[in-house]
């Protein structure tokens, strides 16, 4: 059974910074892709960022350049660093493991609000 943990959510002003972390912990390949999507009230949920085992990343068009995602093989461990946060980066934010079968978080809550 795979199992990702989150952490790193929050309230943070516009313009503010925040570090997503998920650990993952099972079994699955040792190749596989991580990365983060998010949910809006009302909308649907949507792919924020992705890294590959080689390191590999793409982003949405609408957070690129302002955050950052990294993992740590070692620790089977994928952060997200988000800078110049917009009010429209509220939302729920999953972790995702996908080594051929797919894994989810039970979700972070990231609300920028002033």
């Amino acid at each position: 059974q795979v199992q990702l943990v989150e952490s790193g959510g929050g309230l943070v002003q516009p313009g503010g910074s925040l570090r997503l972390s998920c650990a993952a912990s099972g079994s699955f390949l040792s190749i596989y892709v991580m990365g983060w999507y998010r949910q809006a009230p009302g909308k649907q949920r949507e792919l924020v960022a992705r890294i590959t085992s080689y390191g590999s990343t793409n982003y949405a068009d609408s957070v690129k350049g302002r955050f950052t995602i990294s993992r740590d093989n070692a620790k089977n461990t994928v952060y997200l660093q988000m800078n110049s946060l917009k009010p429209e980066d509220t939302a729920i934010y999953y972790c995702n493991l996908d080594s051929g079968s797919i894994y989810w978080g039970q979700g972070t809550q990231v609300t920028v609000s002033s």
